[in-house]
C-alpha cells in the first residue's frame, strides 16, 4: 500500500499544470458544440432523403454512435466545470456546466454534489457513490434455505457467456438512468450524515431528497427547469418532425453518451488486481491509488478530452484541466511507483474481462503485509 503523500504528488506536478484558462476551455466547449451541431444538421438534411430504407437506417446508427462520441466529449467538459477545472471562475463554470450537461439530460448540480462524494471517498467499501462492490460475505447465505439454494444456482451460471452478456448489456442500458433515479451502486452511507436513504428518497432529482442537504436545494431547483427546458425543445421537435425523429437525432446519441460513460467509470474503478478498502483501513491517497488509468487511442485523446488515460491525476487533482492532465500523469506516475495503475487492453476487451471476473470482493492481507484490503475473489 502506498505512503505517498499529497504534497509529495503536488511537488511533482509543473505549476502550470495547476493553472485554468478560461478562454482555452471555451473554445474546447465551443469546439464540441460545433461539432455537435455539424453532425446534427447533416443527419436531418440529408438522412431522409436517402431513398433505400436499409441504408437510412444504417446511417442513422452511424450517426448515433459518431454523435454519441463526440456528445461524450461535450459531457466531459461539463465534468469539468462541476470540479472547477473549467476556468478560475466558478460562477462560470456553472453556467457552463448547466448548459452542457442539460443538453445530455444530465442533472448537473445534482450530480456534480454525488461526484463530489464520490472523489472524496473513492474506492471506500460503504461512502463511494458509484459502483462499489459487493462484499462475498453478502452473497454466500446457507445452502439449506430457499434463497441460498436460489443463490446456488444462479452462482452456477453466472459465468456462462450468454449470462454475462446479458448482464452487461442491462448494466450498460440502465445503469445511468438507475443511478440517477435511485443511486443504484453507491455505498450504503454514500449519503450526507444521518441520512438514510431508501427508493423514495435517492433521486438526483428530488430537491429535498436524502441525497442533499437542506442549503443545496435551489442548486437542484435550478437543475432541474434546465433539464425542464431541454425536454420541452424536444417535445416540440417531436412535434414538428415525429418521434421517430427525435428518436434518431436525441435518443440514439444520448444511449451512446451514457454508454461510454458508464463503461469509463467502471473501468477506471474496477480492475482484477485493485483493491478496495473497509472503513478502518482507507484513506484518501489508497482511494485515489486505486483508480485505473486505461488508453483509448485517438478518440480518448482527441475527443473524449483524456479523461480515460488521466484518470489517477484527476482523483488526486481534479482541479488540473484536462489539457494539462496527461503531463500531470507522467510527472506523479514515478513517485507512485507501483501505486499507479495502467491498462492499456482494448476498452471492450477489458469490459468484457472486468465485469465476468470482478463480481465480488473479500478481505485479505495487502501485498505488503501492513493491513487488511478488499481483493476482487479469483
Amino acid at each position: 500500500m502506498t505512503t505517498v503523500t499529497i504534497p509529495q504528488l503536488r511537488e511533482a506536478i509543473p505549476k502550470h499544470c495547476f493553472e485554468r484558462s478560461a478562454t482555452k476551455s471555451i473554445a474546447y466547449l465551443v469546439r464540441d458544440l460545433a461539432l455537435i451541431a455539424t453532425l446534427a444538421w447533416s443527419a436531418f438534411t440529408f438522412i431522409p432523403t436517402i431513398q433505400s430504407d436499409p441504408a437510412r437506417l444504417i446511417l442513422w446508427q452511424i450517426y448515433g454512435f459518431v454523435q454519441g462520441l463526440v456528445g461524450t466529449g461535450l459531457w466531459i467538459i461539463a465534468h469539468e466545470c462541476g470540479h472547477g477545472a473549467f476556468s478560475p471562475n466558478q460562477t462560470l463554470n456553472d453556467w457552463c456546466g448547466l448548459f452542457g450537461h442539460s443538453l445530455l439530460l444530465v442533472p448537473y448540480h445534482s450530480w456534480r454534489i454525488t461526484h463530489h462524494r464520490h472523489h472524496n471517498y473513492v474506492a471506500h467499501m460503504d461512502k463511494d457513490t458509484a459502483f462499489v462492490p459487493k462484499r462475498a460475505e453478502e452473497l454466500s447465505p446457507q445452502k439449506s434455505t430457499q434463497g441460498g439454494r436460489v443463490h446456488a444456482f444462479l452462482e452456477s451460471i453466472e459465468d456462462a457467456p450468454a449470462v454475462v452478456l446479458a448482464q452487461l448489456v442491462l448494466h450498460q442500458f440502465f445503469g445511468w438512468p438507475l443511478h440517477m433515479m435511485f443511486n443504484a451502486s453507491a455505498g450504503r452511507k454514500s449519503a450526507p450524515e444521518g441520512v438514510k436513504l431508501g427508493y423514495l428518497n435517492s433521486s438526483h432529482f428530488l430537491p429535498l431528497g436524502g441525497l442533499f442537504t437542506r442549503a443545496q436545494w435551489k442548486k437542484i431547483m435550478i437543475t432541474n427547469i434546465g433539464l425542464l427546458c431541454v425536454l420541452s425543445m424536444l417535445y416540440k421537435f417531436g412535434q414538428a418532425f415525429g418521434p421517430a425523429m427525435v428518436m434518431h437525432m436525441y435518443f440514439v446519441p444520448w444511449f451512446w453518451v451514457h454508454h461510454w460513460l458508464v463503461a469509463i467509470t467502471y473501468l477506471h474503478h474496477n480492475h482484477v488486481d485493485v483493491p478496495h478498502f473497509e472503513d478502518e483501513t482507507w484513506t484518501f491517497v489508497k482511494g485515489a491509488s486505486s483508480t485505473v488509468d486505461r488508453d483509448f487511442g485517438f478518440v480518448g485523446e482527441h475527443l473524449f478530452h483524456n479523461i480515460i488515460e488521466t484518470h489517477v491525476a484527476h482523483h488526486f487533482f481534479p482541479k488540473i484541466p484536462f489539457y494539462h492532465a496527461r503531463e500531470a500523469t507522467k510527472a506523479i506516475r514515478p513517485v507512485l511507483g507501483e501505486s499507479y495503475n495502467k491498462d492499456t487492453t482494448n476498452m471492450m476487451v477489458a469490459l468484457w474481462s472486468t465485469f465476468r471476473n470482478c463480481r465480488a470482493m473479500e478481505q485479505v492481507l495487502s501485498k505488503d503485509g501492513k493491513g487488511m484490503v478488499r481483493m476482487w475473489v479469483k
